[in-house]
């Protein structure tokens, strides 16, 4: 597995786990973002993405498009 593959599989870990807390009102949006290491503006996209097509969503497109 590529450095870049294994770096995305950790992201997408983090943005689920925030996302599963932030949607339980443990954390404030900001907070999520944090963990996720993003602002919360990319958090709220991610959450967008999320939503609309699951993980899926998630991936990066740079990444896939070989």
């Amino acid at each position: 597995m590529r450095r870049a593959e294994i770096l995305q599989e950790i992201r997408i870990m983090r943005s689920e786990e925030a996302y599963s807390v932030w949607t339980e009102k443990r954390l404030t949006q900001e907070e999520a973002a944090r963990i996720v290491g993003v602002c919360s503006r990319t958090f709220r996209r991610y959450i967008n993405r999320y939503e609309e097509k699951g993980l899926d969503g998630l991936l990066d497109k740079r990444l896939t498009q070989v």
